[in-house]
């Protein structure tokens, strides 16, 4: 699947064109909304002032602001992208840059993934003579996915109990419970086999976020040391262009994100040296957890008081717990779950992505399997081999890793924030091993704050 970037613009729906409600292009509409900080007249007196015949003159005269400073104008510069066909690993270096995006991906937890989607080898910047045995290995790593489905598939259709498929739905004859049945009974599979997917298959990616969003992800892309990551910069500016053109000037390299990039690489190659690979089997995924809370502490009685009225995720947390931070994390993630967590919107996330083991869902299967831990160790040989590429300064050995490749990871936020997360990734639908992960970490948080077991809708990752 060759990378394609598509530009997909908005227009109005036909109820507000027939209540006369005004539409504009997104530069416009910035351009419009820049002049309430030197108007009060209102909206339709900022209209007025608009030459249909000469749109651009109306644009230039706020956009020459951007220039001196005033960035937030590109903030209200709307801008929707469709990305197809980039790797795994890139979308998820994406979703680090954009954290409060709006899109989706292609779902690993949903779709059959096969080598036909696999990035081509010059894309990603793997050295020409290393390409006949990395094809090798990728070839490899699909066929224990191949066969890693195989052996979930027969475990559900042997034990539907194991995927927690209610009884009642089971027996349900209805066409619409057969088809719920066997999605769930797919979805199982596929949650246990992903772990065995290179990080160079390919994804799709849609989001949607402000020019200066878009700018500031672009900067960041052509300056990355890997092609991949600037071919996708590329194509982002130019798409870009259509909504708003005036920023392409701004969306290049930059020299001081190329130089950061190459510190943390460096840094990423130093610490290498320094944490032990598991061999050829799981890192325990040790859970931490810090807390600061604002002057004066938290005890256990307020942070139950603060969650009195919390009766889910989305309820009122009260001010104590939004003031306090919280730094949690594990010594070891797969990536394949370190996507999922990335994902979350607030605070700054610590991902050095050094392989420090390799997980395959061996813990669950109901009896033990020779051929499945021998996929396992396998795979577990290939991530280390990839970690004596990164030690060697090869920044393409992300390309050679698996998602089941786990890696430290780490969030800093604000305590009802952490709940939350805690809260949704425990909840119906969670994936069972994020879900074992925020277990494992609220334990600490009842060990510190105990009033507040029960208060949290901590869940039970119940399938749907």
């Amino acid at each position: 699947m060759p990378l394609k970037v598509t530009h997909v613009a908005v227009r109005p729906t036909e109820a507000s064109l027939a209540a006369g409600r005004p539409s504009l292009t997104p530069e416009l509409l910035a351009a419009s909304g820049a002049r309430y900080s030197r108007s009060n007249d209102g909206l339709e007196s900022i209209l007025a002032k608009i030459d249909p015949e000469n749109l651009d003159k109306s644009v230039d005269g706020i956009f020459r602001m951007l220039d001196y400073g005033h960035a937030s104008i590109a903030d209200m510069v709307p801008v929707a992208l469709f990305i197809d066909g980039i790797s795994l690993w890139l979308a998820y270096y994406v979703w680090t840059l954009c954290p409060v995006a709006g899109g989706q991906e292609s779902s690993t937890r949903y779709l059959r993934l096969g080598e036909g989607g696999l990035v081509p080898p010059d894309v990603l910047g793997i050295p020409a003579a290393d390409r006949e045995a990395w094809g090798q290995g990728m070839a490899t790593a699909f066929e224990a996915y191949r066969e890693a489905v195989a052996v979930w598939e027969a475990v559900v259709r042997a034990d539907p109990e194991a995927a927690r498929i209610p009884r009642a739905l089971q027996e349900d004859p209805s066409d619409k419970a057969r088809k719920t049945v066997a999605r769930m009974r797919r979805n199982y599979a596929f949650d246990r086999a992903r772990y065995f997917l290179p990080v160079a298959a390919a994804t799709n990616v849609m989001l949607i976020m402000s020019a200066r969003a878009w700018v500031t992800l672009i900067q960041h892309l052509l300056s990355h040391p890997l092609p991949e990551a600037n071919r996708l910069g590329a194509a982002c500016r130019e798409e870009m262009g259509y909504s708003a053109p005036r920023l392409r000037k701004h969306a290049g390299a930059q020299s001081s994100l190329a130089s950061g990039l190459r510190q943390e690489f460096a840094a990423t190659q130093a610490l290498a040296a320094t944490l032990p690979f598991a061999g050829t089997g799981e890192h325990p995924p040790t859970p931490y957890l810090e807390t600061l809370p604002p002057p004066g502490g938290l005890t256990g009685l307020q942070a139950a008081a603060d969650l009195t009225l919390h009766e889910n995720r989305y309820a009122y947390v009260g001010e104590t717990l939004r003031r306090t931070a919280v730094r949690f994390g594990w010594e070891a993630v797969a990536l394949a779950e370190i996507r999922d967590l990335n994902r979350h919107r607030t605070g700054t996330k610590y991902c050095p992505l050094v392989p420090v083991g390799f997980y395959c869902a061996s813990d669950q299967l109901p009896t033990s399997n020779v051929a499945y831990a021998a996929l396992g160790e396998m795979a577990a040989t290939a991530t280390g081999k990839a970690g004596q590429q990164l030690a060697a300064g090869n920044p393409a050995y992300i390309y050679h890793t698996l998602l089941g490749a786990q890696y430290p990871f780490e969030h800093t936020t604000t305590a009802d924030k952490f709940l939350y997360e805690a809260e949704l990734r425990t909840g119906t639908g969670a994936h069972y091993r994020y879900a074992r992960h925020l277990h494992d970490v609220l334990a600490l948080w009842y060990a510190r704050y105990p009033e507040t077991r029960g208060l949290i809708r901590e869940g039970s990752a119940e399938p749907e």
